[in-house]
């Protein structure tokens, strides 16, 4: 794909170069200021060299794909804190002393919009398309680039990972020969034994990043900021293999940043929270935006005390105390997944709790369909993804048909959550199980955001936004909105899409088992079941046909890209079509195509044999990007 990326068009531009640059594992370190509505902190990226280099570097001549072809081999994991203190104080002074940097306490060196850079203009830093012609033939400095948007970058600069005590034990297998070259590869040896540490090390694993993100600098690096990326080089280096594989960045998000909406809840208080904004998350942290740099990532982030932090972590964090009127609060996530998937919101929630006397909800045994030996079969085989602590191999997650959950809401609505919205929560949890299997994530949130929210619902890992307008609508409408966001956990997160034009394989999926998963959860019977369904079927036709007639002919195509879905360029980046359009926001026809092709091939062979078909295949395609085909 050798088009130019046009940012002035509505197409979404993804420019990271992920073939050269791959990232595993994010260290965000932030802090909140309502007052001025800007978060400010540090990320330390911890990279591999990319695909499309490793094979290179290897003269094997495949072409680049993702690497999904490792094993699973342990069982989920366990709640493990360990909270990061604040880096800013843990950088050793810069060996460049030769160009301007912006920091903290130091001249802002800023242009209008508000981006900087430490050396050459744009048009001064070139990148090669081929990250082989670099390393083989060209004279170039390798050119590392992130999606970013919308921040103030202050300062970049290399990670002394070696500097880390007891870090030795990773540099064992380092074969190490020109002296010149010899602290660098040591450095990037380290990294590597760190992000390809087997999954049933995890814990040690978020230990050492925690460490090696608080090692101090050895040298900071040229950035320049553009309007949707940052490019980072190091004098000198030439291929990707030999560039940093640790960084870390200072920066500052921006009271206007698209990524996150700063407004207050519906008792009046101040919050922020990412509200599925098209250019996801590269205003709130700079990232490798594709959906093919499947990531880990742990969190501090330190706000006022009054002030609850909710993020798509797998724990569930308990605030301590830095100073007086001043909380940090730690996630972390052990499953790869994409930059996109990052979730916060922090407000002043009061968690929705049961009457101290409340009976416990009965959830839906006898609709459940019993598992076959065939699949229980399944579960005996080996995992497709990249090694994680994957629930599919725990045998007491297997057997867990609803995961432990929370209701957050403002003030004002922990009544009508407490009688709606924590009763419904379990069965449609429990319905979700009976048809699909083991749920994908270890717990699940689910938080009434502001009244701006502008969609029904958005689900994350482990947490999901729930508009205030389902409240109103009573047990159904809430109900099968939340079994649509709960289908999301199978299909959009735990099975992603690889192009992201793509998006019926998420919301077809989840329109269509909404309708499956509210049935069972409200136990209906088959005459009900068919005659709910037939006239959802019917309405959704209507608004179908009605969408399709009075919008673009080119909004309402599935596969936008034709026989070029998938594809990226040489060095990764790629453009999602119609991506910033803003109409499309507004429009349903990828949920509505998705489901009746669905509905067509379940009436087709049978709903019963379709369900045993999805169950299957979500066996075989958890933790991967899959495709239409």
């Amino acid at each position: 794909m050798a088009k130019q990326l046009d940012p002035m068009t509505d197409d979404l531009p993804l420019m990271a170069n992920t073939s050269h640059m791959l990232v595993k594992h994010y260290m965000l370190d932030l802090d909140v200021d309502f007052k001025s509505r800007v978060i400010e902190g540090i990320v330390v990226f911890f990279f591999e060299t990319g695909s499309r280099c490793r094979k290179a570097s290897s003269s094997d001549d495949e072409g680049c794909q993702p690497q999904f072809d490792e094993t699973c081999k342990t069982g989920a994991s366990e709640p493990c804190h360990v909270p990061v203190t604040n880096l800013s104080a843990c950088s050793s002074k810069t060996e460049y002393n030769d160009f301007a940097v912006c920091g903290k306490g130091e001249k802002d060196t800023s242009d209008k919009n508000g981006n900087h850079s430490n050396g050459e203009q744009a048009s001064g830093i070139s990148s090669s398309k081929n990250c082989c012609d670099i390393e083989n033939h060209g004279s170039t400095d390798f050119l590392l680039v992130l999606d970013c948007c919308d921040l103030s970058v202050l300062k970049v600069e290399e990670v002394d990972v070696a500097a880390v005590a007891g870090i030795e034990k990773f540099t064992r297998s380092a074969k190490l020969t020109d002296a010149a070259k010899e602290l660098g590869n040591l450095r990037n040896q380290i990294v590597q034994e760190l992000v390809t540490l087997p999954a049933h090390r995890w814990k040690e694993q978020l230990y050492y990043y925690t460490r090696c993100s608080q090692a101090p600098g050895c040298g900071e690096l040229l950035f320049t900021t553009g309007t949707w990326s940052l490019e980072i080089k190091k004098s000198g280096i030439r291929a990707p293999r030999d560039f940093p594989h640790a960084i870390r960045i200072w920066y500052k998000t921006k009271p206007e940043g698209r990524s996150v909406t700063w407004t207050t809840d519906q008792s009046g208080r101040p919050c922020v929270y990412t509200m599925g904004s098209p250019i996801n998350n590269r205003a709130l942290f700079p990232c490798q935006e594709p959906p093919v740099a499947l990531s880990t990532w742990q969190a501090t982030v330190r706000t006022a005390a009054h002030f609850v932090v909710l993020m798509s972590g797998e724990n569930s964090a308990e605030p301590v105390q830095l100073q007086e009127g001043v909380l940090s609060w730690y996630y972390y996530v052990t499953m790869p997944m994409p930059a996109s998937t990052f979730t916060i919101a922090i407000g002043c929630w009061q968690e929705v709790k049961q009457h101290p006397f409340a009976a416990d909800v009965q959830t839906n045994s006898d609709f459940s369909l019993p598992f076959s030996q065939a699949d229980l079969r399944w579960h005996e085989e080996r995992c497709g993804h990249v090694e994680y602590p994957c629930r599919f191999q725990n045998p007491a997650a297997r057997l867990q048909a609803v995961i432990p959950y929370r209701v957050f809401a403002p003030w004002c609505l922990m009544e009508s959550c407490k009688e709606l919205v924590l009763q419904l929560i379990p069965q449609c949890l429990s319905a979700a199980y009976t048809t699909l299997g083991t749920h994908p994530f270890s717990r699940l949130d689910v938080l009434i955001v502001p009244s701006n929210f502008s969609s029904l619902g958005m689900a994350s890992p482990h947490i999901i936004f729930l508009s205030q307008s389902v409240l109103p609508g009573g047990r159904h409408l809430c109900g099968a909105r939340l079994c649509h966001e709960i289908a999301h956990a199978w299909f959009g997160l735990a099975i992603g899409a690889r192009d992201w034009t793509e998006e019926w394989i998420s919301e077809g999926f989840a329109t269509y088992l909404e309708d499956i998963f509210w049935a069972r959860a409200q136990q209906l019977s088959h005459d009900e079941v068919k005659g709910q369904q037939e006239l959802k079927a019917s309405l959704r036709w209507r608004r179908l046909r009605d969408e399709v007639q009075n919008s673009e002919e080119e909004l309402q195509v599935l596969r936008p890209n034709k026989e070029n879905t998938g594809e990226v360029s040489e060095s990764g980046a790629s453009v999602v079509k119609h991506g910033l359009k803003a109409e499309k926001i507004f429009m349903q026809v990828h949920y509505l195509k998705g489901y009746f092709l669905l509905r067509f091939l379940a009436r087709t062979i049978g709903e019963a044999s379709y369900l045993a078909s999805l169950r299957k295949f979500v066996h075989k395609f958890h933790g991967q990007l899959v495709l239409s085909q």
